[in-house]
């Protein structure tokens, strides 16, 4: 059973949210929209890369976010919900120096106000990159 408030939901109804965003100049792109799941993808190159040559913790933690963060907002009425976010953590597993990350963001908790994503990010090997968790609020639109 889909989790998604619009239950006919596909990839072109959001993609467009990450025009002119930081997801948008990390190369974040959204591949795969399950029932219960979303899936998106970010290069590890000049973008990403920490001084060493490697995939920097804070854009594998800004892919875990923009992942929560647009699952949290398919979940909700977006005429009467604003999904933001209130904490994330990201351990970080194993280093990537080239290539695509893919993370795919599964919900541990949907509640009325808050809710809890976990996103586990892997590597083209399917190796575990980053385990982040995400908690988000929900706040009615009239309270904005």
């Amino acid at each position: 059973m889909s989790i998604w408030f619009k239950k006919d939901l596909s990839l072109n109804d959001f993609a467009h949210w990450s025009q002119n965003t930081l997801g948008s100049h990390l190369g974040i792109q959204f591949t795969e929209i399950g029932e219960d799941f979303l899936k998106g993808t970010m290069p590890v190159d000049h973008r990403t890369h920490q001084p060493y040559g490697l995939l920097h913790g804070g854009a594998s933690a800004a892919l875990a976010e923009t992942l929560g963060s647009v699952a949290g907002a398919l979940v909700v009425d977006r005429e009467k919900y604003q999904v933001v976010g209130l904490e994330i953590n990201a351990n970080h597993i194993r280093s990537v120096q080239s290539g695509l990350v893919t993370g795919i963001a599964s919900p541990i908790h949907i509640g009325r106000s808050t809710q809890v994503w976990e996103i586990r990010i892997v590597d083209e090997r399917e190796k575990l990159v980053c385990i982040s968790r995400l908690t988000v609020a929900v706040l009615s639109k009239e309270v904005i």
